[in-house]
């Protein structure tokens, strides 16, 4: 799952790496959360100066999706990430997967280990971000929602997929990357259809992310500062049998 996550670089930097139209600067965002409005990039009807390439436009849109059937939001779920495995077949997803795909720049993204049930830790918190640093473009789907009084307001989600061996310590689904050469496929919904990208939508490589561990901080929407990711200690994570096994020695030293 991707539940926040962070887009820091310069404006002009993010709209050169995703070779778009952007309308003007953005400031840094260290805790991006679902019901927010995100940066996405389309592709637009218009061409590319001098290419037969469709132009790629930064665009805002409300994380949170919203299927164009929906009567009343309020009795809707929100829909901030879409499952690469089923989102060509599921209703709410297919006709966005067809003919609506777009790319969410992002500096990387927050996910949080959970500790055992039986365990009384907290779930620690990482700061999970590209080895090689600079930008990264998360797989998204795109909806423009209308309401009964006709106004209009477009959604999106950030598909997820499930975790490489890296990851999977932490969590067990991670946002689907598409790399560089991989856009313009991406986006190209006319000729591409969805089972053609389907191969697109797979686990980065292991060594892509590294994890950081940090504090608790981001739990909290209201904090949005460049702390939230600097590192803190952790401890290793202690299996649950070696748990068990460290308290009966301890009660057995009683006796």
């Amino acid at each position: 799952m991707c539940g926040r996550y962070a887009l820091t670089a310069d404006s002009d930097e993010v709209y050169e790496f995703m070779n778009a139209l952007g309308e003007g600067a953005f400031p840094a965002r260290y805790n991006i959360a679902p019901t927010q409005p995100i940066l996405i990039v389309v592709s637009s009807e218009r061409r590319q100066p001098g290419s037969n390439l469709p132009e790629r436009q930064a665009v805002l849109a409300r994380w949170g999706f919203l299927p164009g059937w929906v009567k009343d939001p309020k009795d809707f779920p929100l829909l901030f990430n879409a499952r690469a495995e089923t989102a060509i077949g599921k209703a709410s997803f297919r006709a966005a997967m067809r003919h609506r795909r777009v790319l969410v720049p992002a500096s990387g993204f927050y996910e949080w280990r959970r500790p055992p049930k039986e365990s009384d830790a907290k779930p620690q918190a990482y700061w999970v971000r590209p080895k090689r640093g600079g930008i990264i473009a998360f797989a998204g789907l795109m909806e423009t929602w209308s309401s009964a009084d006709g106004s209009e307001v477009d959604t999106a989600a950030i598909m997820t997929t499930k975790a490489n061996k890296t990851m999977r310590q932490i969590h067990e689904r991670m946002p689907v990357v598409i790399q560089p050469e991989d856009f313009e496929r991406w986006l190209e919904c006319k000729t591409q259809e969805p089972r053609e990208v389907a191969h697109l939508m797979q686990p980065v490589e292991e060594d892509f992310f590294e994890a950081v561990p940090v504090s608790d901080l981001v739990n909290k929407v209201s904090n949005m500062g460049p702390e939230l990711q600097k590192p803190v200690p952790v401890a290793e994570p202690v299996e649950p049998s070696a748990a068990k096994a460290k308290a009966d020695s301890r009660q057995m030293s009683l006796f």
